[in-house]
């Protein structure tokens, strides 16, 4: 059904009223899908639009979009989307930041520690003498993340892990804020054989010693780029900084979509929101302003790869993975991170009068308001 967004709304200040515990009805299941569906197609439309406008807009076969040079295309996201996906590294319980985008916001001092001299990989628990059996037995994968929470504080426990994966020819990319790098730290690492550092750069505001971070990890890695939320205070403050950032030389800036989970969805109350796929929430000026960045860099040519990490990413990975690993047709791990539907985030753009539903029709009878009773 096409609802107008005038019944979209009447229906959803009801939802939110409810209590939490409240079983819904099947109809009542029909009007919040066909809502979800309408903002949806809304968003989806405007961003067609903006696509439209790139004229140097490339896809990587189809499983996510870019601007820029292909050979700069970052190795790790080609394992994500092409290879046997992102194999994730996990040591650091521990952050020198509190960024408002972060999904573990407002519980980073409750992060569980893994393990004194262990690593999680797959869930499992390794210590560093164990990684040599782990390569023998599993068919190794194409590429390995560092990630959980910021690595730099205790960088130098990585460096013996990042050598035995590099004399197994694994590709190797790590997560950082930058703000603990140093000169010396971000040497060691590229002598380990780390082929790939990813500086948060909103993290810090744009600040000019990461910035700085940037420069230096050049002369020692490899691939070097930026991965953060696209944020209004992300977009505004590269611009700002734009040209030292750019002579950084560095080669590539995934710009993901911010998605929320019920970490970080408070500190962005009021803004208008959408589910992609009944799966990740966001903020609608998320993408937009990564397709808007992207403009900027297609047209002026920039000497690097902008990446579209969005949520039609995200969810291209998932099914990626689910068939490297051998799961059934259509399986994927892609999902909405709420237990339950947060249907008070969607009442902004339902009461925003700028935002408008592409066609609405009459609600079908027995959907109105007074008249669904099964």
């Amino acid at each position: 059904m096409k609802i107008s967004k005038k019944d979209a709304l009447a229906w959803f200040e009801f939802f939110a009223m409810l209590p939490e515990d409240q079983e819904l009805m099947t109809k009542q299941q029909e009007i919040i899908y066909a809502t979800f569906a309408q903002i949806e197609a809304a968003i989806d439309h405007r961003n067609d639009i903006l696509m439209s406008q790139i004229k140097g807009l490339k896809t990587l076969k189809d499983r996510t979009f870019f601007v820029g040079s292909e050979d700069k295309f970052p190795k790790g996201c080609i394992s994500c989307l092409m290879g046997t996906g992102l194999s994730a590294i996990r040591k650091t319980n521990k952050c020198n930041a509190a960024c408002k985008f972060c999904y573990d916001y407002g519980v980073l001092g409750d992060i569980p520690p893994i393990g004194e001299g262990m690593w999680e990989i797959g869930g499992t628990r390794f210590y560093d003498k164990d990684i040599d059996l782990l390569l023998s037995i599993h068919k190794k994968p194409t590429g390995v993340a560092y990630v959980y929470l910021e690595p730099f504080m205790e960088i130098e426990k990585y460096y013996s892990v990042i050598k035995k994966f590099s004399a197994a020819g694994v590709h190797q990319h790590l997560y950082t804020n930058g703000i603990a790098a140093t000169d010396e730290t971000l040497k060691a690492l590229g002598e380990a054989g780390l082929d790939e550092i990813r500086f948060n750069l909103g993290a810090s505001n744009c600040s000019d010693k990461v910035i700085e971070n940037i420069k230096i990890a050049k002369k020692y890695i490899k691939n070097v780029g930026i991965e953060t939320p696209m944020t209004p205070e992300l977009f505004k403050g590269f611009l700002k900084k734009k040209q030292a950032i750019l002579d950084t030389k560095l080669d590539f800036i995934n710009c993901a979509e911010l998605h929320l989970n019920e970490n970080n969805i408070g500190n962005y109350d009021g803004e208008n929101m959408y589910i992609s796929r009944h799966g990740y929430i966001s903020p609608t000026w998320s993408r937009e302003l990564t397709l808007k960045f992207m403009k900027i860099a297609d047209e002026e040519k920039w000497d690097l790869v902008v990446h579209d990490c969005s949520n039609y990413t995200k969810f291209t990975r998932d099914l990626n993975l689910s068939s490297k690993e051998g799961k059934w047709f259509g399986a994927s791990s892609y999902g909405c991170e709420f237990n339950r539907t947060p249907y008070e985030a969607f009442l902004p753009i339902l009461r925003d009068d700028n935002f408008k539903f592409l066609s609405e029709e009459e609600l079908p009878e027995g959907y109105k308001p007074g008249e669904l009773f099964f």
